[in-house]
C-alpha cells in the first residue's frame, strides 16, 4: 500500500514564489510506486487548497484563478490519521478530501519555516519531514543559532542585535566601536538573502537598518569578510547519523550574494520560458575549486552544525570565507534549503528520488521514536478538583 504524502508549500512569507518552486520541483521526483502525493498550497492568508492544478508551476501566474479551480481543505486530526476536510458550500464536509500519512513541508521563510507550521503538524500528530519545532526556530534566528554554534566550538562571525524600537544612534556609535567598516545588515530571521545590504559608512549604516527593519522586527549587524567568498555544503541525517554533501562555491553578481542572483536574471530563469528553476539555477561552481583538506573540514563543520542544532531531515549549512587567509565561519543553516538541495546530493551519488525516500524514512523513524515516550500520566487532579468556575488554587 503507498504512503500518502501531503506536500505543503507557499505561505504567508517573502519567500512565498521559492517555496512554490522548490516544492513541484520536487513533486514531480517522488516513487509514485511507493507515494501518492499530494500537492497542498498554503495561500498567502494562509487557507489550505489541492487540486490536480495545484500541481503545476503555470498556474501559480495567477494565484486567484489557481485557487478557483482547486478545493480549499483543512488538515484535521482524525481517529488515528489526519484527514484533509473539504470545504463546501455550508461549512467542512464530513466525508475525508484525503488522508495522509506523512506531511512533507517544502516552505522557505517566517511563518512557515520557523516552527509555526511544524508545530501545528507536531499537534496534529502527523509525522512530517525536516526539521523539528525547536531545530526550525532556531534556524532562523540568525542570532540564536550563532550563540549555539560558539558554544559548540564552531567558529562564527561577531554580532550585534537590535529591535526596531531601539536608538539607531546609539547601536551605530556601538557597532562602530566593536565592528569595523564595512558591515552587513540583515533581517534577524528571514532568508533569501531578502532584506541584506552592506554598509561602508554610517549613512549607510542607518539606511540598510531602515532597509532590513522594512522586512522584520530585529536584525543583525556583523563584520563584513574580506576578499569574501561563499561556500554551501548539505547535510542530510538525524542527530544519531548524519552525513555531508558535495561543497558548493556560489557566483556572487555584486558585494553580496543577492535574492537576484539566486532566483532572478543571475542564474535563476530557466530557458526561453524565463521560469526560475530556484537555487538550481544559480552561478555556481560545484564542486567548489578548494583543496582537499578545506573541502573536507567545510563538510566535517556542516555535520557539527547540522547535529548543534538537532537538525533532522535535509538541511543547508552556508560558509562564509576569506579568499586569501583561508579562514571560514559557518554563517546561518536553511533548515528548509530552496530545492532541498537535491543538486549537492547529485554528485556523491544520491539522485533527487532518493534523497526525498529518505526525507520521508527519517520522519517515520522520529515519530516511531517518539511513541516511544509517555504523552500522559494518571494524576487524578481533575477528578478531585472543586475550584468551580471561578477557579481554585490548585
Amino acid at each position: 500500500m503507498k504512503i500518502q504524502i501531503g506536500l505543503f508549500f507557499g505561505g504567508n512569507s517573502v519567500e512565498h514564489e521559492v517555496s512554490v518552486i522548490s516544492a513541484l520541483q520536487a513533486f514531480g521526483q517522488f516513487d509514485r510506486e511507493k507515494y501518492s502525493v499530494l500537492p497542498v498550497y498554503i495561500s498567502r492568508n494562509s487557507e489550505f487548497y489541492t487540486g490536480e492544478a495545484a500541481g503545476h508551476i503555470e498556474e501559480y501566474k495567477d494565484p486567484r484563478a489557481l485557487m478557483a479551480k482547486c478545493t480549499q481543505v483543512f488538515p484535521v486530526r482524525l481517529g488515528d490519521r489526519v484527514a484533509l476536510l473539504e470545504q463546501g458550500a455550508f461549512g467542512w464536509k464530513k466525508k475525508p478530501y484525503a488522508l495522509l500519512d506523512v506531511a512533507f513541508p517544502v516552505v522557505h521563510g517566517t511563518n512557515v519555516e520557523d516552527g509555526a507550521l511544524q508545530g501545528f503538524f507536531r499537534t496534529l500528530g502527523i509525522p512530517f519531514a525536516g526539521c523539528d519545532v525547536l531545530a526550525s526556530a532556531v534556524g532562523m534566528d540568525k542570532y540564536a543559532q550563532k550563540l549555539l554554534y560558539r558554544s559548540a566550538g564552531l567558529p562564527v562571525l561577531s554580532a550585534l542585535r537590535l529591535g526596531a524600537e531601539g536608538d539607531r544612534e546609539a547601536f551605530c556609535d556601538l557597532a562602530e566601536k566593536q565592528l569595523s567598516y564595512p558591515m552587513i545588515v540583515k533581517p534577524l530571521d528571514l532568508g533569501s538573502s531578502v532584506g541584506i545590504r552592506l554598509a561602508h559608512d554610517r549613512a549607510g549604516l542607518l539606511e540598510a537598518l531602515d532597509y532590513a527593519f522594512s522586512f522584520a522586527p530585529e536584525v543583525l549587524t556583523e563584520q563584513a569578510v574580506q576578499h569574501l567568498r561563499e561556500l554551501n555544503c548539505s547535510v542530510l541525517g538525524d542527530r544519531e547519523e548524519a552525513r555531508a554533501s558535495e561543497v558548493e562555491e556560489p557566483i556572487m553578481g555584486d558585494e553580496i550574494l543577492s535574492y537576484e542572483d539566486k532566483y532572478g536574471s543571475g542564474g535563476g530563469k530557466g530557458g526561453k520560458t524565463g521560469a526560475s528553476k530556484g537555487m538550481r539555477g544559480l552561478k555556481r561552481l560545484l564542486p567548489a575549486p578548494i583543496s582537499p583538506e578545506l573541502r573536507e573540514k567545510i563538510r566535517e563543520a556542516a555535520v557539527a552544525a547540522f547535529q548543534a542544532l538537532d537538525c533532522c531531515g535535509v538541511a543547508r549549512i552556508d560558509f562564509l570565507m576569506d579568499g586569501e587567509t583561508g579562514q571560514y565561519w559557518v554563517n546561518e543553516i536553511n533548515t528548509n534549503p530552496g530545492s532541498l538541495s537535491f543538486y549537492l546530493w547529485e554528485p556523491v551519488g544520491v539522485p533527487y528520488p532518493q534523497l526525498l525516500d529518505e526525507l520521508v524514512k527519517l520522519a517515520l523513524k522520529r515519530e516511531r521514536m517518539r511513541g516511544n515516550f509517555h504523552h500522559e500520566i494518571e494524576t487524578g487532579i481533575l477528578a478531585g478538583f472543586s475550584g468551580g468556575s471561578k477557579g481554585g488554587k490548585i
